[in-house]
């Protein structure tokens, strides 16, 4: 198993050690839900605990809740992956194939792209494997690495774009617990009439809680997609001067095999 799978699979190790103590609070406190009080007997005892406004919230709280951890985890694996060095690798390519391609040893180049997953490095081996049984074309080289480019950037973007998606659904899920909220205080108007306000203040209660939880979701996701984005921007602008770099001092290495290599 290479070095780079080794590093995947510690993230994902890591990566399911927070979620399990995201859960672990939540799943204790479950498991004495039947002896607490009802949602309305909390209310008006004025509840000020996480547990309590969780249960204010309603059935809403239960996917924002989802999006929460859900927002922890992408945090720390976009934390992990979204890096110079876990994408560009640039140690591997100047101290390994660069010297390889200095002396025009394809071979030896692949081979070291094969054994150093990543990215940048596959995107260089899609394009040195154009150069087996002796052809040498830079067009051909250069369209390899854009083909690879437009796979190998992709993949990691994608666990960014998941927080947009957090940031965007979260309100809207908060806002349907506030039209939840909403429709049984008129309903407990109606059958009860004015007489019993903490009824009504405990579905007021849901429908304030359930917003306030979507907003509090989904700002921090909007904050790290920002941040991720503009982060993997600046590496994506890396990664086609490393590839131009390698295909200019390949290509003058190959048509003046005589001059030493920039």
């Amino acid at each position: 198993m290479n070095k780079q799978s080794n590093n995947s699979n510690r993230a994902f190790r890591w990566l399911l050690f927070f979620l399990c103590l995201s859960f672990l609070p939540w799943t204790l406190t479950a498991q004495d839900a039947d002896n607490t009080a009802p949602a309305s007997e909390i209310a008006a005892a004025g509840d000020a605990t996480l547990m309590g406004a969780f249960k204010q919230g309603g059935i809403a709280m239960y996917p924002l809740l989802i999006f929460s951890i859900a927002t922890v985890g992408l945090v720390i694996y976009n934390g992990l992956y979204v890096r110079e060095q876990a994408i560009i690798n640039r140690s591997v390519i100047d101290n390994e194939v660069l010297p390889a391609l200095d002396r025009l040893d394809f071979a030896a180049a692949m081979e070291v792209c094969e054994h150093n997953k990543g990215p940048v490095l596959n995107m260089l081996h899609s394009g040195l494997q154009t150069t087996q049984r002796g052809n040498f074309n830079p067009e051909k080289i250069d369209q390899a690495f854009n083909e690879a480019a437009s796979v190998e950037l992709a993949r990691p973007f994608v666990f960014v774009n998941y927080l947009q998606v957090i940031a965007s659904v979260s309100p809207m899920v908060g806002l349907l617990g506030t039209v939840s909220g909403m429709v049984k205080a008129f309903r407990t108007i109606s059958e009860q009439g004015m007489g019993r306000p903490e009824l009504l203040a405990n579905n007021i209660s849901e429908a304030l809680v359930t917003t306030a939880s979507g907003l509090m979701v989904a700002i921090p996701a909007l904050i790290a997609y920002f941040f991720f984005k503009n982060k993997y921007g600046k590496i994506a602008a890396s990664v086609s001067q490393v590839l131009g770099r390698v295909l200019r001092d390949v290509t003058d290495r190959h048509d003046h095999p005589s001059n030493p290599s920039a």
